[in-house]
């Protein structure tokens, strides 16, 4: 295997159970909001975020829309959709950013981790690697949960989309990486869940990339992956 020195690594889903997190945090949310009186019901609520989320991320991952577009639009849809009565106005854009601040304080501060991610950055800070978290997170949200999950000091840097002005999978984010950390692109693997983001990003950067099989255990890669694992315990007989 060839020797790494530097480790980029995704967060979200990779390290830390976002789903999981979102999913208690959504139902607190649905109860703080009084979501109840105002929607047809929690599971349709739960299932329009989920849909409207999921599309919006890959839109702003590929650059196709802003940061304050997705914080508003993807409560503004399920809302709309989801309403008891229906109304042109609602909701406004200041209530869907009042939502989302609530949501976004209730994610940040849960603690939740992957099955075998402690293990992993232990077994990782033993045998010498420099780590790096690269994320498309939301600068002040990323930091509160790394400080809630208690990885932060785990991580020799911290590379996120806003201070790259970029977001994975743009070569400008790899490239700010490398810039950042002063590592080296031969000796450097990136490790994440999301195969277009994480490892697509990576290997058009040229640096090595290991893809974790976060969603389904059944999937193929449609180009050449240095290495594909199926749990994060799987990392360390790796490396």
């Amino acid at each position: 295997m060839k020797l790494y020195k530097d480790l980029f690594i995704d967060f979200d889903d990779t390290l830390y159970d976002t789903r999981g997190n979102a999913i208690i945090a959504l139902s607190e949310l649905y109860e703080e909001m009084g979501f109840g009186e105002l929607l047809e019901s929690e599971e349709k609520f739960y299932e329009a975020y989920w849909q409207t989320n999921l599309a919006l991320w890959g839109q702003y991952s590929r650059n196709e829309i802003t940061r304050d577009y997705l914080i508003v639009e993807r409560f503004r849809r399920p809302l709309s959709e989801c309403a008891i009565q229906k109304k042109e106005n609602w909701p406004t854009a200041d209530y869907c950013l009042q939502v989302s601040d609530v949501f976004l304080s209730l994610c940040s501060s849960k603690p939740g981790l992957l099955d075998g991610a402690r293990e992993l950055m232990d077994d990782l800070r033993r045998k010498g690697y420099r780590m790096h978290l690269c994320s498309n997170g939301f600068h002040e949200v990323q930091y509160k949960k790394l400080r809630a999950c208690g990885l932060m000091d785990y991580f020799d840097s911290v590379i996120l989309s806003e201070d790259a002005g970029a977001n994975k999978p743009s070569a400008t984010f790899f490239e700010y990486a490398l810039r950042t950390t002063g590592a080296k692109r031969e000796s450097t693997l990136m490790i994440g869940d999301n195969y277009q983001s994480d490892i697509v990003g990576a290997l058009d950067a040229g640096i090595d990339a290991m893809l974790y099989l976060r969603w389904d255990p059944d999937f193929v890669p449609p180009r050449k992956v240095n290495y594909v694992v199926p749990t994060l315990r799987d990392i360390s007989a790796i490396l």
